[in-house]
């Protein structure tokens, strides 16, 4: 359905009342429609036509029997009724910014769902919750399958992005769930586990789509699954997932303190160097949010100090923790000075750590190219800048990651002031065609 001109901008007194900013954080599109109505003026009908919707959906969201959780209907009512980006966990709407480039989509945080919640169930979720009453109980074999679907999600989410994978992910993460309720003994046990991964891979997806809310519930979900476990390595792992999302949702503190918990949980399983870098380094990169050299760079010392350690005992080192090698120290550490704003520092080991990655690694080298444009630009490198930035934009171009897109839209807003230099005129119009 066409959407309408969007109306003027929602009044003043609105957008700052308590009970807005209220139902704008909890996603609450019912109030929200509510508050449009009786505050500015805006029935039903035209609600609809502003956001591309028809009466009785919009009749039914006000009711209460039905919500919305699609990013591209969510940024249809923030573009139709004028509501600020931000209000609603989105980045900046392109009416916002006053560019020649369009913002990129960014995915919102809605309210969090747990999986197996009648929240909003699908006719083909009710399906298969029914077909799935007729399975016959777990065996190994059902085990082994799941185990080999969660390494080809790991795959898949480095190769493309995560925010494609959530739906899969999820749907596996009900099914084990609803195979633990039959499960008994040790297969019940290997299937927490399988749960506790999935919950992690959800919650990594999550992330990956900016949407931070929903992706602490399933780490929350990870945590509490190996806790009951006892798997207190595991859960040093989930608590260093949720020590990277606290320090991207603007929480160093929070950070370094799940970091440090991070460790102890990791000491409590005993040897692990190669885990212990690893955390380190995310230790790291909250003090680098925090601005605190000393102590960022202490962490960073640790982090190699185990590293040397680990060498030759790699294979002893849980899968989880594999991708950290050399070549992820290097460039992790360069981000963690390029965070700490020493990009002097970061510049070489970042473009080193790129240099070595392979190709297939898609996101990693979007990701890495941005956090090197970004250390170039530090540095009042333009041009390095601009060719570093056109490579983060071809490589997020191929893969579905909110983050990595959010990164290169951040990186567009930092380079405006140099709006009138021909590398940065000729990366804005790469974003145009990218974008268009």
């Amino acid at each position: 359905m066409a959407r309408s001109q969007a109306h003027r901008a929602l009044p003043a007194d609105l957008l700052a009342s308590a009970a807005w900013q209220e139902a704008c954080r909890a996603r609450d599109f019912a109030r929200i429609f509510r508050l449009v109505k009786v505050k500015a003026g805006i029935y039903p009908s035209r609600i609809a036509a502003l956001c591309g919707m028809t009466p009785s959906r919009v009749g039914e969201i006000m009711a209460g029997r039905r919500g919305l959780a699609h990013i591209d209907v969510i940024e249809r009512v923030a573009d139709g009724l004028s509501i600020p980006g931000a209000m609603l966990g989105l980045a900046h709407r392109h009416w916002e910014i006053p560019a020649p480039a369009r913002t990129e989509e960014r995915p919102p945080e809605p309210s969090p769902a747990v999986p197996g919640e009648p929240q909003r169930t699908e006719p083909a979720e009710e399906l298969d919750d029914l077909l799935a009453l007729a399975d016959g109980p777990a065996t190994r074999s059902t085990l082994t399958a799941l185990r080999s679907s969660v390494q080809d999600y790991w795959r898949r989410d480095n190769a493309h992005g995560g925010a494609t994978l959530r739906p899969a992910v999820v749907g596996h993460l009900r099914y084990v769930g609803r195979l633990l309720d039959s499960a008994e003994g040790g297969l019940r046990h290997d299937l927490q586990g399988v749960a506790a991964e999935l919950a992690r891979l959800s919650g990594w997806a999550y992330f990956d789509a900016r949407q931070y809310s929903t992706a602490r519930t399933y780490f929350t979900q990870a945590l509490k699954l190996s806790h009951t476990q006892g798997d207190s390595l595991f859960m040093a792992n989930v608590l260093s997932c949720m020590s990277l999302l606290a320090t991207y949702d603007g929480n160093p503190n929070d950070a370094v303190a799940l970091a440090c918990r991070a460790q102890d949980a990791a000491r409590a399983a005993g040897e692990q160097p190669l885990v212990m870098s690893m955390l380190h380094l995310r230790e790291a990169f909250a003090h680098a949010a925090l601005r605190d050299a000393q102590a960022c760079h202490q962490a960073v010392d640790r982090s190699r100090a185990q590293y040397e350690r680990s060498r030759g005992h790699e294979a002893e080192a849980p899968d989880w923790v594999q991708y950290f090698d050399e070549t992820k120290l290097l460039v992790d550490t360069g981000i963690a000075y390029a965070r700490l704003g020493e990009p002097a520092r970061a510049e070489p080991l970042i473009a080193e750590g790129l240099r070595r990655e392979n190709a297939d690694q898609q996101r990693g080298r979007a990701f890495h190219a941005y956090w090197l444009a970004s250390a170039q630009l530090q540095l009042g490198k333009l041009d390095e800048a601009c060719v570093s930035a056109s490579l983060a934009l071809d490589l997020a171009a191929d893969i579905d990651s909110p983050r990595v897109s959010g990164h290169v839209q951040e990186l567009h807003r930092r380079m405006l002031p140099y709006a009138r230099e021909v590398p940065v005129l000729a990366f804005e119009q790469r974003m145009r065609e990218a974008l268009s």
